[in-house]
Parts: C-alpha cells; structure tokens; sequence
C-alpha cells in the first residue's frame, strides 16, 4: 500500500494547536480573541474534514473495492476503523461525537457551538495527533 500522505492533516494540526493556546492566552473581550475562536472553529471543521479523509484511504484495503470505500459515509468511515482495529471502540465514538460538533456548525456559528467546541479541543487534538499516527 502507497504511503498516505499527512503534511496537510499535520498543518491543520499546527494551526489548531496555535489558535487553541493564543486563545486561552487572550481576554475574552478582545477581538483578538474572536480571531483567534474563528480560527480554531475553521481549523477544527478542516482537521476533522481532513481526517476523515485520510483515514478512508486508510481503510480502503479492508473492505471488498474501492467503490465500496467510496460510498461510506464520515461516520462509517470511523466505525470501520474501530472494527478493524485500527481505533478503538472508545475513540471511534469520540470522533462521532466531534463530527455531530461539527454538523451543528451549519446552524450556530455563534458563542454557543464556540464554547462547545472549546471543550472538546483537548482531546481533539490528542485523537488527531494519535490518527495521523495511524494513518502513517
């Protein structure tokens, strides 16, 4: 199997890392800190989109074609992985729940999905960290 290239995955990594501490380095009444919630909003949505990406190329040689890969579905994508041992059932179920996060977006871009979002980003960022292991 070719080797599944992760650099974007990694920047979107970086970036997230970088929005997450400046935000929580600023005052919550500052611009730079609704710069910076924005960023880390964006950069969660692109970090989540990423790896969903990535990880069905991942998954792909398990199942029976390629078309198969192709019809499943973000959230399939992370219950394969976890039947096929790739996650386990535990951080399968996170990375729905990151994903049912990231749908509300399309109808609260505002403080409230923010918050949400905010306290999600820890272990966010560890899972990301550990599936672009994976997916290495």
């Amino acid at each position: 199997m070719d080797k599944i290239n992760t650099e974007f995955l990694q920047r979107c990594i970086e970036v997230l890392e970088r929005s997450y501490e400046s935000l929580k380095n600023s005052d919550e009444s500052s611009i730079e800190y609704e710069m910076f919630r924005n960023s880390l909003v964006k950069s969660f949505e692109m970090t989540l989109e990423q790896a969903g990406k990535l990880l069905k190329k991942k998954i792909t040689p398990y199942l029976a074609s390629k078309k198969a890969a192709d019809a499943l579905i973000f959230k399939d994508i992370f219950r394969y992985a976890a039947k096929h041992a790739l996650l386990t059932d535990v951080e399968a179920e996170r990375w729905l729940q990151y994903r049912d996060n990231r749908n509300s977006t399309t109808h609260d871009y505002g403080e409230i999905f923010a918050q949400k979002t905010l306290t999600l980003m820890d272990d966010f960022l560890l899972d990301a960290k550990r599936l672009k292991e994976i997916i290495e």
